[in-house]
């Protein structure tokens, strides 16, 4: 070893040879595809395009309006036959109104009485919470159809359950009432069933029901929550998007362990060290 050679293994006399000029014609060396990094490949496009690609085979469906109106309907059908136990529950909750028979009909039996307001009351709470649970149920059945579909469903099941459920409770003892109404006589104490006062169903033009009042809180409620649930729903599309680890089609390629060099040839030129 001496001062010119420090490395004592190569040849005093081999002079360092510079790299091979660059030549237009020059081809890229070819590469092994076993050792293409990891979610590459010859014909294979990236993790990250594969797991988006993924994503739109599996949520991005093509929009069937058919299928859509049919979801909607069903559901709007559903959520008004809930209206029924609704109506059961508002009619046992709200009190009876007192009132005396007189020649001239029924007058209330209290000057101010407070029933009637308190069965306003129990309508509008319970038509609430209704429509509160209807949005919560329809955005964990519904997770496919999560979107203007499903908001729509919710409101207009809500809005078709609150008459059904003022119907079905405001008829609970009426037959009873009118029948007393025709047959008492004057000064007989009897009670009157719950019904509405801030709310009620007009028919535009004699033929479709506009309710008003305290019927539009079911679908208030289901607006709201629905609107809440959307605005803090952790994905883009309201639906549930899988992990990238879910798809078992992506083929990323278990990385190849790294070759070991091999030993330069005795009379191949080394690089110089610094």
């Amino acid at each position: 070893m001496s001062p010119d050679n420090p490395d004592p293994e190569r040849p005093v006399d081999e002079a360092d040879q510079p790299a091979p000029p660059r030549t237009p014609d020059a081809k890229p060396p070819a590469v092994d595809p076993s050792d293409a990094p990891d979610g590459f490949g010859p014909s294979q496009l990236p993790a990250s395009a594969a797991y988006q690609s993924s994503l739109e085979l599996r949520f991005d469906e093509p929009r069937r309006p058919l299928r859509a109106v049919a979801t909607v309907l069903g559901a709007v059908l559903a959520l008004a036959a809930l209206g029924v136990p609704l109506g059961l529950l508002w009619a046992a909750l709200a009190p009876d109104t007192p009132v005396l028979k007189t020649a001239e009909g029924a007058i209330y039996a209290e000057p101010q009485p407070e029933q009637p307001i308190a069965a306003d009351g129990w309508f509008s709470l319970l038509g609430l919470a209704f429509g509160l649970l209807v949005a919560l149920a329809l955005w964990f059945v519904l997770r496919r159809r999560r979107g203007p579909v499903g908001l729509l469903a919710a409101v207009l099941g809500a809005l078709a359950a609150a008459p059904v459920a003022w119907q079905v409770g405001r008829r609970i003892g009426l037959a009873t009432f009118d029948r007393l109404l025709a047959t008492a006589p004057a000064g007989q104490a009897f009670s009157k069933p719950a019904d509405l006062r801030a709310g009620g169903v007009d028919w535009l033009l004699g033929v479709l029901p506009v309710p008003h009042g305290n019927l539009l809180l079911p679908a208030f409620g289901a607006a709201v929550m629905y609107t809440l649930l959307a605005g803090w729903s952790r994905w883009p599309g309201l639906r549930p998007e899988p992990e990238p680890g879910e798809f078992s089609w992506v083929s990323a390629g278990t990385p190849a362990p790294p070759a070991e060099p091999e030993p330069p040839a005795p009379d191949a030129a080394e690089p110089p060290r610094g």
